[in-house]
């Protein structure tokens, strides 16, 4: 069993390099433990090279992010539930991307098999629940609207992002008609 101490060291580690990371895709390990308020040894204790650190904090991310969905489709239509999910899927993504260099390619891929299921399994509960009360369409696939939302994060952001029309444009497509 993990101590309580080792459990919210690593938390912090996750949200300062979720943070960092976010600011700076350069940030150093060393960095990292100084915002975590944590010493070398920890860091590396708990991620032995900044690719397991860069991988922990994107799983943690996805794993955030599907445990929103539920309360999401509590509160609102699963059309709209699903666009604002999406939305906060793609930035995830367009971070994890903005770490590419910094990542070997087995890395990405890890990333990759490890958060491929679970976001399938949100995406198709969505689109369940939106075939269920009929505003979404029978043959929608979680699968294709992954495929196609992969489009979304390699759009550029800022005053430019086109990617909230090429997601309602996505969106309409699963429209029960």
């Amino acid at each position: 069993m993990v101590r309580s101490d080792a459990r919210e060291n690593r938390a912090r580690i996750l949200t300062a390099a979720r943070e960092a990371f976010a600011e700076d895709g350069a940030t150093s390990m060393n960095q990292v433990a100084q915002r975590a308020g944590v010493g070398a040894g920890t860091l590396y204790r708990n991620f032995p090279t900044r690719e397991a650190l860069v991988l922990a904090v994107y799983q943690d991310e996805v794993s955030r992010i599907v445990g929103t969905a539920p309360a999401l489709l509590a509160d609102l239509a699963p059309l709209e539930a699903l666009r604002r999910w999406t939305t906060e899927l793609v930035e995830a993504m367009r971070r994890k991307h903005g770490l590419g260099d910094a990542l070997s390619p087995g890395a990405h891929q890890a990333i990759n098999e490890q958060t491929y299921g679970p976001v399938v399994s949100t995406i198709d509960s969505m689109l369940a629940a939106g075939k269920a009360d009929g505003s979404i369409r029978a043959d929608a696939d979680a699968g294709d609207f992954l495929q196609l939302t992969g489009a979304l994060w390699r759009a550029a952001p800022g005053p430019d992002d086109r990617s909230p029309r090429m997601l309602a444009l996505i969106l309409d497509g699963l429209r029960a008609r």
